[in-house]
């Protein structure tokens, strides 16, 4: 007979085995910088994950795990902007990929779609995941114009070929940085505010399953609203003084860095009101359904509300929309695609332009349909 004696746990070490383990990973360069601008912003209770074919990139890290991708086929010297290299060299380190995920219930990849590793690794990463049955979501940016027309084609089949293997995707058009910047606004400052709602995704939905509050949520209510659910819109907002929860209730469903997305068109829609002490009912209230009313009648929402010592005076409004329709760039220009990439575009013109086109694209994404 086997006597199985256990010493009670901790009330920390019981929540932490119950808590949702969330995990995010960065995916090449702009990734990377992602990951290293929310570890200085302060989130904790979240695995963060560096993965670069890039090894001086990767010195910079200051992830919990960094996982060189490809050593043997780069040797550390990144994708050379080539979707196809950093295809392959994910799935040389599928092993060291799969084994940073482990036991991870929900997965964030960001990257920035257009280069090398971002726009290869993201998708097998993703699929990854999804086979082992992750809540994957990821936060993608989308090049600038001056970055020409070539770099924004393989975003928009990288984006093609990702949002067909992951649960749910936000998608940041970097050009739209423009509609909050001014003439003295720093590059670096300008991509700290796209970081910023990768930053403030994870930080509402992780406090709302972990951080005592009102009404809480557990995993499979942010499951419901998050899994298979496809493009997604998600802003937060603070206000103070009058009428401050309704405020920031309107500005978190009008982010200028999303691509005039609408709760309208939204499937599943996840609202967390953070508030003091002070905070009313009332205003509950009146920041729910502010929210509600531009809704669709139908729409599943999951609500929650935490409280938050330091946030007298103040409340905060995060929402976070899923099952929106791509719009239509998404779709027009990245063709009928395979499980590996491009495979035509649905563009008419002529053959020669159509070959010339081609010749420029990176390989993984040069998978042309014969005609039959």
């Amino acid at each position: 007979m086997t006597l199985r004696l256990s010493v009670p746990l901790e009330q920390n070490q019981r929540q932490s085995l119950l808590c949702p383990k969330i995990a995010v990973i960065g995916v090449g360069g702009a990734g990377g910088n992602a990951i290293n601008n929310m570890i200085n912003s302060g989130l904790r209770g979240v695995k963060f994950i560096a993965a670069n074919t890039d090894a001086q990139a990767l010195e910079h890290s200051l992830a919990d795990v960094k996982i060189q991708l490809g050593a043997n086929l780069t040797k550390g010297l990144g994708a050379g902007s080539i979707p196809e290299i950093g295809r392959q060299a994910a799935e040389e380190s599928i092993n060291e990929l799969a084994e940073a995920i482990e036991d991870t219930d929900m997965l964030f990849i960001t990257a920035g779609m257009g280069g090398g590793t971002g726009t290869g690794a993201a998708t097998v990463i993703a699929r990854l995941a999804m086979e082992r049955k992750v809540l994957v979501v990821a936060v993608v940016t989308k090049p600038f114009y001056f970055e020409g027309a070539r770099r924004a084609k393989v975003a928009e089949v990288g984006l093609e070929a990702l949002r067909r293997v992951v649960d749910t995707y936000i998608v940041i058009n970097n050009q739209n940085l423009f509609r909050i910047a001014n003439e003295k606004t720093t590059f670096a400052d300008a991509f700290k505010e796209v970081d910023k709602i990768l930053y403030f995704h994870v930080r509402e939905i992780s406090s709302l399953m972990v951080n005592p509050g009102y009404i809480n949520l557990d995993f499979a209510d942010v499951r419901s609203v998050m899994s298979k659910m496809g493009k997604a819109l998600m802003g937060t907002s603070e206000a103070s003084g009058e009428n401050r929860a309704v405020k920031a209730a309107e500005n978190s469903i009008a982010n200028p860095l999303l691509d005039n997305l609408s709760v309208q068109d939204a499937k599943g829609i996840l609202i967390n009101i953070t508030g003091g002490p002070d905070m009313t009912l009332f205003e509950v209230d009146a920041a729910a359904n502010c929210v509600r009313e531009k809704a669709s009648e139908n729409v599943n929402i999951i609500f929650g509300s935490t409280c938050s010592e330091s946030m007298s005076n103040v409340v905060r409004v995060s929402v976070v929309a899923t099952g929106i329709s791509p719009d239509h760039s998404e779709l027009s220009e990245t063709g009928d695609l395979d499980e590996e990439g491009f495979s035509g575009w649905r563009e008419e013109k002529s053959d020669e332009q159509k070959k010339m086109e081609l010749l420029e694209i990176p390989a993984f994404i040069r998978r042309v349909k014969k005609k039959s």
